[in-house]
């Protein structure tokens, strides 16, 4: 079995509105420093295959069909050690 992970994350320039509402909320709470926030989704996915590469490809199809939309998403995999 393989597992991985697939972080989702806002182009550059796609505003942020839940990140925005974070420094708002950070800084009523006295955290002025805080200027800036990026949000950004993690799924794992656990796969019934042995060859990473194999997984990979699987993986990168399901981000292109399903789990990531390609005007305001970019997307990372990184196949992962079952134990983390």
């Amino acid at each position: 079995m393989i597992k991985a992970r697939v972080e989702i994350r806002l182009k550059k320039g796609v505003v942020d509105p839940e990140g925005k509402n974070i420094v708002k909320a950070l800084n009523l709470l006295g955290f002025k420093n805080v200027k800036d926030v990026k949000t950004s989704k993690v799924v794992y996915i656990f796969i019934d295959e042995m060859d990473e590469e194999n997984a990979l490809r699987e993986v990168e199809e399901m981000c292109k069909k399903l789990l990531v939309n390609p005007v305001v998403n970019e997307y990372s995999i990184k196949i992962e050690d079952l134990h983390d």
